[in-house]
């Protein structure tokens, strides 16, 4: 069934306020219709993406503003492989900013895997709303 869902974790309100000011839940989902968008538009990042999902909602490295759609941002975090390229996680996540229209939960909308490249490419033309301080 394509509407059941899966509760991932709870989000960080006031780090994700840099999306929005309302946040309606902490509750974040991932549904089955989802999921199967990830395995079928980006099958390549698919095992990736999983591993890595509630991982990256609750320490990102950066958050980009979407300017596509309201409400949304663009969660991303640096995940680690035995590839010689570093790669990152990289998410959309839907704000719930209104429970009173049965939406009851934050959504992943989509995920895939990004290289440094890419990343940087983001980083330079897009619009950062949080970045986690590095520390050495």
């Amino acid at each position: 069934m394509n509407n059941e869902l899966k509760e991932l974790c709870s989000l960080n309100i006031e780090l994700y306020k840099c999306i929005t000011k309302d946040i309606a839940t902490d509750k974040v989902v991932l549904t089955n219709k989802q999921l199967i968008h990830i395995a079928e538009h980006h099958p390549e990042s698919y095992n990736d993406v999983l591993i890595e999902l509630k991982e990256t909602i609750l320490s990102p490295d950066y958050i980009i503003e979407d300017k596509k759609h309201r409400d949304t941002g663009l969660v991303i975090r640096k995940i680690y492989s035995d590839k010689k390229s570093t790669r990152h996680s990289f998410l959309i996540l839907k704000i719930c900013t209104d429970t009173e229209n049965g939406e009851l939960a934050n959504s992943i909308i989509s995920g895939w895997v990004i290289s440094e490249k890419r990343l940087n490419s983001y980083l330079r033309n897009k619009t950062i709303l949080y970045k986690k301080e590095q520390s050495c």
